[in-house]
């Protein structure tokens, strides 16, 4: 297990954000981050040079959209929702990942 745990995120990040984003709605950066890392049973440490570039990424790919709010906390946030290029980019990523998880588990299986 010689990677890091940014080594294993970078192909999956669009993905787990994209789906942060279906499930709970407009959040901001911060909270998505924590949510990833609590679905993640804190495996996956999320700091602000991971999270925000991809929700840039995300932005400029225009799969979301953000509009500036006020966080719980009284402060001024960039909040992030879904657009609806992004709900159709969910189902293709999510074909492509349970492919190569499909892939991989005939791989990891003991052979016969």
């Amino acid at each position: 297990m010689g990677e890091s745990k940014s080594d294993v995120l970078q192909g999956t990040l669009d993905l787990m954000v994209l789906k942060t984003l279906e499930s709970m709605g407009s959040l901001h950066g911060y909270a998505i981050a924590r949510r990833i890392e609590q679905v993640s049973d804190n495996t996956l440490i999320m700091n602000q040079g991971t999270i925000y570039p991809a929700l840039l990424r995300l932005q400029q790919r225009k799969w979301i959209k953000a509009e500036w709010g006020i966080s719980e906390t009284g402060r001024r946030a960039k909040f992030y929702s879904l657009c609806r290029i992004g709900r159709k980019q969910i189902e293709m990523e999510t074909e492509n990942w349970e492919r190569i998880a499909a892939t991989m588990a005939r791989f990891l299986a003991p052979s016969h």
